[in-house]
């Protein structure tokens, strides 16, 4: 019987060669050194490259590429300046075809499903829009000296960076970049339907909250003839065309029907809830459940004038109990997804179909295998691609109840 090999350790600032064997979730890609594992920033399956380690650890190890030996064909020049290694830590995937990031998304679902739901799924990563110029709102940081810019991958570091490349060219980066900001900001900026922009600041350093100096508090948003109110701290899709994709999608799958009970959790300001409205008529209802008071406040402004929705503002976990039916059950969870709490509140009220929006593959696998195991089969998943140049996805998944004989 042969040995085991023997991992090496590994240390900060040690280069070698590897060849890179496939893509990990969280946009890094695993290569081997001695038995060591090492997850690789900026590289491409099948590719020779010369990494520099960044971070040790007990089980795995970081590096980034400084070297292409032998590049694979999907290599392309990054269309932004500083979609580096050392540069701003917004754009994983800029140095790969837009095709190949697509594939390798859906491979990343197919693996987490694998290892985490032991379910076999294949999606189609679906392109939404061009590459660039997609995102209504973002986040940046300035130095202490005042320059806007973004933070490195994984640190604290703040990159001054003149031009963003993936924003809408509304937003006026360039020109935002050109100011004298004070140090240590956070700068939110985001655009309207209408074109307004608003921009808010705070300070990073004592965590002040976030206040509006330019544009209005409140943007208006329009998604398939329904405006709805979004306050600056709310959460809203930042691709432009996410709104209207997802909905689409949801809706789809939901198959609402007359007189139907709906349940719309993490609801944000309303996105799911305003297309829904018609199709439940008078004699149906839908409950919003939102954690954020930010967002059930526009919710409760966007549906003021409908008897038949509800607002909640709570954690889905507690709140969720509270009813005792739903037909239907639309949720869309943040990055750490729902849990096994809240499925089990959800499986308890009987709905015939639960549309499960996810920003996080892994979590919707783990919450996937809780709805398997308590009589939900997954009927169907989309993926769309709402963050080109990220290692980012968003799928939507149709969960029904299986009937028992």
């Amino acid at each position: 019987m042969e040995k085991a090999e023997r991992k090496v350790d590994l240390t900060v600032g040690q280069r070698f060669v590897v060849t890179i064997e496939k893509i990990a979730h969280g946009g890094h890609f695993i290569a081997r050194h001695l038995g060591a594992v090492i997850f690789v920033r900026h590289a491409i399956p099948g590719e020779e490259v010369e990494i520099e380690i960044t971070s040790t650890g007990s089980s795995f190890n970081r590096a980034d590429v400084v070297k292409v030996v032998s590049a694979s064909s999907d290599r392309v020049s990054a269309p932004c300046q500083f979609a580096h290694r050392t540069g701003c830590g917004g754009c994983d995937f800029q140095h790969i075809s837009l095709d190949r990031q697509r594939q390798l998304k859906s491979e990343v679902i197919t693996e987490q499903f694998a290892r985490i739901a032991k379910k076999e799924v294949t999606v189609l990563v679906e392109e939404v829009g061009g590459a660039l110029g997609y995102r209504t709102r973002f986040t940046a940081v300035t130095t202490r000296d005042g320059a806007l810019g973004f933070r490195q991958a994984r640190s604290n570091k703040v990159v001054p960076v003149s031009d963003c490349r993936i924003l809408q060219p509304e937003l006026k980066y360039q020109e935002l970049s050109n100011r004298k900001w004070k140090g240590d900001l956070q700068v939110e900026v985001s655009i309207s339907s209408t074109g307004e922009r608003t921009i808010a600041t705070g300070y990073t350093r004592d965590e002040t909250p976030v206040r509006t100096s330019e544009g209005p508090d409140i943007a208006t948003y329009e998604v398939n003839g329904a405006p709805l109110e979004v306050s600056q701290r709310s959460f809203w899709q930042s691709h432009k065309s996410a709104p209207a994709v997802l909905c689409e999608a949801v809706l789809k799958y939901a198959e609402l029907k007359i007189g139907d009970q709906v349940l719309d959790l993490y609801g944000g300001v309303g996105l799911f809830t305003s297309q829904v409205i018609e199709l439940v008529g008078e004699s149906g209802r839908i409950d919003l459940v939102e954690g954020s008071k930010s967002a059930t406040g526009d919710a409760l402004r966007n549906f003021a004038e409908r008897t038949n929705v509800g607002i909640h503002t709570g954690d889905v976990e507690k709140i969720l109990p509270r009813f005792s039916k739903a037909d239907v059950i639309i949720l869309d969870p943040p990055r750490e997804g729902a849990g096994k709490n809240v499925v089990q509140s959800m499986v308890s009220l009987k709905p015939r179909a639960i549309v499960y929006v996810a920003c996080d593959p892994a979590a919707l696998a783990r919450d996937s295998a809780y709805l398997e195991s308590s009589g939900y089969t997954l009927a169907d998943i989309r993926a769309f691609d709402l963050f080109p140049m990220t290692q980012h996805i968003e799928s939507v998944a149709l969960f029904k109840r299986v009937k028992v004989s």
